[in-house]
């Protein structure tokens, strides 16, 4: 049994390297509604942008867009394709094989370090806390189950209906800035889910650094 963290990676943004380039097409998209395409200089695709997102003129941030890729638990992505103006491509448990042994990603609730637990006894800082003692065990115990159905014969996607929402699995999600902002918005609040926080927190902090302005006024 494997444990892990969720984790993530920003696979593309639309338009190119440097970073700074889908503000240009933005501006470049954005002008022609009010055909001031003259004012366009090296330095104004930033405040364009930024008061067009300021005046609630957002439809002009649909023309740039982002792809990442999530490893987490399937309980986050049960939200996350709730999302439908995105594009997903998700590791399937129908034909995927675990007969080697599963993966589950560790709440944050869960105080345990990643890696590989081959040995019936669970570590050392667990037996003192027994909710996390028992979210542990009973991870082995299903990796076991799933593991004893498919020797028996069961199909991947038979077998996996013992599997839980911890268990880990990857991602892709292309969506436009707009739908990203619309994302970041709910599952950054307070009242999301803390594992859905946990993962969408800090991918909005890297979206700030790479991304002048789309996202600067999004707060959790």
């Amino acid at each position: 049994m494997i444990l892990i963290k969720p984790n993530f990676e920003i696979l593309s943004i639309m338009n190119g390297k440097p970073f700074i380039e889908p503000l240009l097409l933005i501006e470049q998209a954005g002008r022609v509604c009010y055909k001031s395409e003259e004012a366009i200089t090296s330095k104004s695709s930033k405040e364009f942008t930024r008061l067009r997102i300021k005046q609630g003129h957002e439809s002009i941030i649909e023309h740039s867009a982002m792809t990442v890729k999530f490893i987490c638990d399937r309980g986050v992505t049960h939200e996350l394709v709730r999302h439908r103006l995105c594009a997903f491509s998700q590791e399937s448990t129908r034909y995927v094989n675990y007969k080697g042994g599963c993966t589950f990603v560790i709440p944050p609730w869960v105080d345990i370090e990643e890696g590989e637990y081959q040995e019936s006894l669970a570590p050392y800082k667990l037996q003192k806390d027994e909710t996390s003692l028992l979210w542990f065990q009973t991870m082995q115990a299903l990796e076991i189950d799933y593991q004893i159905l498919i020797n028996y014969g069961w199909s991947p996607q038979q077998a996996r209906s013992v599997l839980p929402n911890s268990t880990k699995t990857e991602i892709v999600v292309t969506a436009n800035f707009r739908e990203w902002r619309h994302i970041f918005k709910l599952r950054c609040a307070k009242a999301a889910h803390p594992q859905m926080r946990e993962i969408m927190i800090p991918l909005l902090e890297q979206c700030k650094e790479l991304i002048p302005v789309i996202f600067d006024d999004i707060t959790y």
